[in-house]
C-alpha cells in the first residue's frame, strides 16, 4: 500500500478512503458526541489532519514529519542538552530551569531531572514524586527509568530505561 495522505487508499474492493475521511470515520463518536473535551480535541485533530494532508508528504517523509511533530509538540529537545549558560532560565536565587527541557533544573551544586524515574503500579498507573529526581551530567539526552512496584509499594524487577 502506498502511503500518501492526499491519495486514496484501498479499504476494500469497492470502497476507498482519504486520510481525512479515515480520521473523521475513526473519530465519529467523539465528533458527533456531547460537547466537551473529547469533541474539542477530535475537532483539533481533524484540523491537524487537514493541514498534514495538504502538505503532500510521501511514504518516506510522512512518518518523519509525524515523529518530529510529536516530539516538538511534546516539548522534547531534538538533541542532547548542553548545560551551557544560554540554556537556563533563573527561577530563583539558587535554581535554574532548562529552557529546552522543562523538567531539568540545576542549582549551585548539580543538575537534575525531576522526571528521571517514573513509578508504575500494578494497574499500569504511572506517577512521579520527589524520589523521581536524578542527578545528571552534560551532554544529557533526557531519558527516564520505569520503576515497577508491587501492590505493597515495593520495587520489583530491574529498572528499564526509556
Amino acid at each position: 500500500m502506498l502511503y500518501h495522505p492526499n491519495l486514496w487508499y484501498a479499504v476494500g474492493e469497492d470502497k476507498k478512503m482519504t486520510l481525512i475521511e479515515h480520521a473523521e470515520h475513526e473519530l465519529d463518536g467523539k465528533l458527533n458526541g456531547e460537547d466537551g473535551p473529547d469533541k474539542w480535541i477530535a475537532k483539533n485533530v481533524i484540523e491537524l489532519i487537514k493541514v498534514f494532508s495538504k502538505q503532500g508528504h510521501s511514504g518516506t517523509s510522512a512518518p518523519y514529519c509525524i515523529q518530529l511533530f510529536a516530539h516538538l509538540a511534546s516539548y522534547k529537545p531534538l538533541g542532547p542538552l548542553t548545560g551551557e549558560d544560554d540554556e537556563w532560565h533563573m527561577i530563583d536565587d539558587n535554581t535554574w530551569q532548562n529552557k529546552r527541557c522543562s523538567h531539568v533544573f540545576k542549582d549551585r551544586d548539580h543538575a537534575y531531572d525531576i522526571q528521571g524515574k517514573v513509578f508504575r503500579d500494578p494497574d499500569g498507573t504511572t506517577w512521579t514524586n520527589i524520589d523521581s529526581r536524578v542527578t545528571i551530567t552534560f551532554p544529557y539526552d533526557p531519558v527516564y527509568i520505569i520503576v515497577d512496584r508491587d501492590e505493597n509499594g515495593n520495587v520489583i524487577g530491574a529498572d528499564n530505561e526509556i
